[in-house]
C-alpha cells in the first residue's frame, strides 16, 4: 500500500512540475482593472477603457486608426490572447511597431506628401483582425506603404476561424524574421520576411481600433487575457 501512495505523490509531484514549468516565463500584459503598462499611440483619438475584466476598444468619427501601446518592447516572444470585435470594425494587433521619428519620415514625391507620413504615427507588422469570413491572422505592413506583408490576401485567400459576435483566441510567435499566427487553434500562417525584420526586429505590442468612415459607428473591441513570453 505505501508503494502506490508513494507513487500517486511522485505522479502529482511530476504533474504539478510539468505545470509549472509550462508557465514559466509567460507575463500578464493586463490586470484586467486598469490600463497600467500601456499608454495611447500620439496619434488618433479613439477611446479605451476597462469594462467587465476587458480592454475596451471604441471608435471615434473623424479619428484616424489608433493604438494603446504596450509601454514595454518585445523582439523575439510569443502573445497570446483573446479578443471579439464588432462586424462592421476592422482591427488588428500591432507587434514590433513604434512611433515614427524624423528618420521614418520620408521626403515628398513628385510634390506629393505620402500617406501616413507623420511624426508620431504608430507603424509596423499587424496581425488583423476582422469579422468572418475575412483575412484575419494575416499580417498587414501597417503605414509601412508595403500593404499586405503576408502573401496570402493577394492571393484571395479567406477563412472562418474567427468566431464572429464571440471571443477568439489568438497565438502569435514572432522569433527572428518568421511570424506564425493561430486563431482558435487553427494555423493561419507562417510568414517570413527579411524585410519588414531588418526595419523592425523589435517594439511595442499594439491595439488598434481602425478609423470608420463618415456617419457609421460606433464600433467597439475588445480583448482580454492578454500574456507574453520573451523567446
Amino acid at each position: 500500500m505505501k508503494s502506490i501512495y508513494t507513487t500517486l505523490i511522485a505522479a502529482l509531484s511530476l504533474g504539478f512540475a510539468s505545470l509549472g514549468a509550462a508557465e514559466e516565463g509567460w507575463v500578464s500584459l493586463f490586470d484586467g482593472k486598469t490600463l497600467d503598462g500601456w499608454k495611447k499611440s500620439t496619434v488618433g483619438s479613439a477611446e479605451y477603457s476597462v469594462v467587465d475584466g476587458a480592454i475596451k476598444g471604441l471608435t471615434v468619427e473623424g479619428s484616424p486608426n489608433t493604438f494603446l501601446l504596450s509601454e514595454k518592447q518585445y523582439g523575439d516572444f510569443e502573445l497570446q490572447f483573446e479578443v471579439k470585435v464588432h462586424d462592421k470594425l476592422n482591427s488588428g494587433v500591432q507587434i514590433r511597431s513604434r512611433e515614427k521619428t524624423e528618420a521614418d519620415i520620408e521626403p515628398p514625391k513628385d510634390g506629393k506628401k505620402k500617406k501616413n507620413n507623420q511624426l508620431g504615427r504608430f507603424f509596423g507588422p499587424q496581425v488583423e483582425i476582422e469579422a468572418s469570413p475575412g483575412q484575419s491572422g494575416f499580417v498587414y505592413g501597417e503605414a509601412t506603404g508595403r500593404g499586405w506583408i503576408s502573401p496570402e490576401p493577394g492571393e484571395g485567400a479567406k477563412h472562418d476561424y474567427l468566431k464572429n459576435g464571440e471571443w477568439n483566441q489568438y497565438r502569435i510567435v514572432a522569433k527572428g524574421d518568421t511570424i506564425e499566427v493561430w486563431i482558435n487553434g487553427n494555423h493561419v500562417t507562417k510568414l517570413t520576411d527579411a524585410e519588414i525584420y531588418k526595419t523592425h526586429p523589435k517594439g511595442h505590442i499594439g491595439l488598434q481600433v481602425h478609423g470608420i468612415k463618415k456617419e457609421t459607428g460606433p464600433f467597439d473591441v475588445y480583448w482580454k487575457n492578454l500574456k507574453i513570453r520573451e523567446l
